[in-house]
């Protein structure tokens, strides 16, 4: 893997020096250009929303057109290397900040900071605009935003004793109801997901420094980063989280607790439409609470992004859309159909955010304690060089912990080295 991502970086790098990191062109007057925009999965469920979205773009801006293309999520990496290795990159593409830092590491995506006025990025919440910065430039515009919140099955926590309006608050909380419920139920209380970011975003709810602040040296092998290690050990060498918790994510998460198995799910409260769907008894059980914290009291929102590739010939039309389907009215429509939350501040007044609905629902529960923490959540885990290498680095070395390979101090000291030496290339 790390040879064929040496080689794909070989190819972009050849790419860009080739075209010369092409630059924009805008149409005459009185021509029309076609932009090409790549999403992530959202086709079919969410035809309806963007196709209308590009009509009502395409009618204010007539001399531009956009040509819509969905990319399954699990190709979309893939995809967009090739594309960009072969020139063929889309005009605008949706990403997560994380990947997007790869083409940003290979100064292939507009520096938005140039691109976008002050006043249109003073409207986004001004952390998450920041988590698209690598190198001191913004490759990024945010798009959507989700905020996890504590999703919790009240009749399980009543089998269990323990009062349905009171979910656990820190992770030390969520440590003795994981006692409590394993003793009294033989159920599992939650599924910590060790995969994608979310085991470094935990570090950071810790008060875990992952790096020093020039992010060339691995800064968590200390007496909080040991601590953290062994809180999950303790978890799991305890018996009191699944033991798939080394070989599967998030979605088996959703798998156990719709199905009666696990008491917490913590997540963004668009994954309770799958619940809803799946195991409307269990939707029916659910209560809500804030996002579970370390002693940093920091909570953690995950951000979609859209990014324009340098290679783009229309990188002025392309922003330009950018800005139309991110602005406040667009994506208050967006979070009506799913329950997620929007990137612009001021979006977050519409009543939909801050008022409960006549016989809500827990879906309509969950958006608003998550639409209420949002302005005091931030993307913990900036784009980092080498970004994945790095996570596999310490998400192994926890694993190896876990399974009683080596001591949490070893583990902590073990992913130190791996991170320095992935730093330092």
């Amino acid at each position: 893997m790390k040879r064929l991502s040496f080689l794909m970086s070989i190819l972009l790098i050849t790419a860009l020096i080739i075209s010369g990191c092409k630059s924009a062109e805008t149409s005459e007057e009185g021509e029309q250009v076609e932009i090409e925009f790549w999403t992530m999965q959202l086709s079919p469920t969410f035809d309806d929303y963007i196709n209308g979205v590009i009509a009502d773009f395409e009618k204010e801006n007539p001399d531009i057109k956009v040509k819509w293309v969905d990319v399954p999520w699990a190709d979309m990496e893939k995809k967009i290397l090739a594309a960009v290795a072969s020139e063929t990159a889309p005009d605008v593409a949706n990403l997560n900040p994380q990947f997007a830092s790869k083409l940003a590491e290979l100064d292939a995506l507009v520096n938005m900071d140039e691109k976008v006025d002050d006043e249109t990025q003073n409207k986004y919440f001004e952390g998450v605009w920041k988590s698209n910065t690598f190198n001191d430039k913004t490759f990024g515009i945010p798009w959507y935003l989700s905020s996890q919140v504590t999703m919790y099955n009240t009749d399980i926590f009543k089998e269990a004793g323990l009062d349905p309006d009171s979910p656990p608050k820190t992770f030390d909380e969520l440590k003795d109801v994981a006692k409590t419920i394993k003793e009294e139920t033989g159920k599992y209380a939650f599924f910590p997901p060790l995969d994608a970011s979310h085991l470094l975003e935990t570090l950071v709810m810790m008060d875990v420094d992952l790096t020093n602040e020039d992010m060339t040296k691995a800064a968590f092998n200390t007496p909080e980063g040991i601590k953290a290690f062994e809180f999950f050990v303790d978890l799991y060498q305890d018996d009191l989280i699944p033991r798939e918790v080394l070989t599967e994510g998030h979605g088996k998460a959703i798998d156990m607790y719709q199905a009666g198995q696990l008491a917490i799910l913590a997540s963004g409260p668009q994954f309770l439409n799958k619940v809803e769907e799946n195991a409307p008894d269990i939707l029916k059980a659910t209560k809500s609470g804030p996002q579970i914290t370390g002693v940093s009291g920091k909570k953690n929102t995950a951000a979609m992004n859209l990014v324009v590739p340098k290679q783009s010939e229309h990188q002025e039309e392309a922003v330009q859309f950018s800005v139309f389907i991110t602005n406040a009215e667009n994506q208050v429509e967006f979070d009506k159909i799913v329950p997620i939350l929007p990137s612009i501040e001021s979006a977050l007044e519409d009543p939909y955010f801050n008022e409960l609905p006549e016989d809500p629902t827990p879906i309509d529960e969950a958006r608003i304690v998550s639409a209420e923490q949002l302005k005091e959540s931030e993307v913990l885990v900036p784009p980092m060089k080498n970004y994945e290498e790095l996570k596999t680095s310490i998400n192994e070395a926890l694993h190896a912990a876990m399974l009683g390979k080596m001591t949490p101090e070893e583990a902590v000291e073990q992913a130190e080295t791996e991170w320095n030496e992935i730093l330092s290339q």
